[in-house]
């Protein structure tokens, strides 16, 4: 049991549990902007266009007062939200990951040359003689 409580404890240290929880809360807030961005602001513009507003589809299954309904439209008006906030989501992404890779670039340029201060040549950082004027080097 100490070894299961060990390794729980080691498992919620790592950082990445912890980038996965920052995650999840921030998508969540981010979940209520999407949701409002499609219910205020896209479905009436696709209502507009094809005079559906996907929200009050439903559909009555049977007759009388306690007849189930099929809120279809709610369902469309949840995949549009998703398919939203997968795209964001995605450029997003695509936009961390091209900073990143800038970043890395500029990380991989390590210094792999030095000049020789008797000859002015390029020569191997790792070198201690040159090799075109043959001059010891410190």
């Amino acid at each position: 049991m100490k070894k299961f409580l060990a390794e729980f404890k080691q498992f919620i240290a790592r950082g990445n549990a912890m980038d996965m929880a920052v995650g999840v809360i921030i998508g969540g807030a981010f979940t209520s902007i999407v949701t409002s961005l499609n219910k205020d602001i896209i479905t009436p513009i696709l209502a507009i266009f094809g005079g559906v507003d996907f929200s009050n589809l439903v559909l009555k299954m049977g007759s009388g007062e306690n007849a189930p309904i099929l809120c279809y439209g709610s369902f469309i008006t949840a995949v549009i939200n998703f398919v939203i906030t997968a795209f964001i989501i995605f450029c997003l992404v695509k936009g961390i990951n091209k900073v990143t890779s800038f970043r890395k670039h500029e990380e991989v340029k390590e210094v792999t040359e030095k000049e020789c201060p008797y000859c002015m040549s390029k020569i191997s950082i790792k070198a201690t003689r040159c090799p075109h004027c043959t001059s010891e080097l410190k």
